[in-house]
């Protein structure tokens, strides 16, 4: 069998109404963009000739404490989804530790919990295309995506679950009401499913979508791929 690849898929540029999805007080425009799983070429995109005059722009205006670092918190204070409320601390330390990295390009062993202005470029427009795809799946543009859209959205990306599984995956994501996601939610929910999706994969030899597996090797695979 083929997997899906969330890395694939890609959507327009966007913010939400009168109230920016992303970085608000910022340049005019607001703070645009969305995509679930990782942007297109994933991971490591650079701008030509180095860091953009918007980026730098943001980077300094995120930047609080002057250090010449973006931490988890600062990360928060600055993004905002469409219902107007800062990202969770799950979805800012995910974003933060997935661009994290050494000079090597590998994830940083000092695990500083910090990027600099070239991460963080990275991370503008992995952000940016992430909040587009939400706008696309987001068709009643209420800032969040119900059953119906979820289901859409992950059947276009190549799944195909079950409405049981769809439910399952809006009650875990939205513990309060157990009806909704937003774009921060949205964003972990599927770098989860991305996460475990590739940890399936390698273990699938034959391609046949069932695996066997041994105890340990799924402890492996469910902490290793756990937020």
């Amino acid at each position: 069998m083929s997997y899906p690849n969330l890395d694939s898929v890609n959507g327009p540029q966007m913010s939400y109404g009168n109230q920016p999805g992303g970085y608000p007080g910022g340049p005019p425009g607001g703070y645009p963009g969305g995509y679930p799983g990782g942007p297109p070429g994933g991971p490591g995109d650079q701008h030509p000739g180095g860091v953009s005059p918007q980026v730098q722009q943001w980077f300094n205006a995120v930047d609080r404490d002057r250090s010449g670092k973006i931490s988890a918190k600062e990360l928060q204070a600055a993004l905002v989804n469409g219902q107007g409320k800062n990202f969770s601390d799950q979805a800012c330390n995910l974003m933060i530790g997935m661009f994290d990295v050494d000079e090597s390009g590998m994830f940083d062993k000092d695990k500083s919990g910090t990027i600099d202005i070239n991460e963080f470029q990275q991370l503008y427009n992995y952000v940016n295309q992430w909040l587009g795809t939400f706008r696309s799946y987001d068709r009643d543009q209420s800032g969040h995506i119900e059953e119906p859209e979820l289901a859409q959205a992950f059947q276009q990306m190549g799944f195909r679950f079950t409405p049981e599984f769809i439910k399952f995956l809006i009650t875990k994501s939205d513990m309060q009401d157990h009806a909704k996601i937003s774009v921060d939610q949205f964003i972990v929910l599927c770098v989860q499913i991305q996460r475990f999706t590739e940890a399936f994969r390698v273990r699938d030899k034959d391609q046949t979508g069932t695996i066997t597996i041994g105890f340990e090797d799924f402890l492996t695979v469910a902490l290793g791929c756990s937020l």
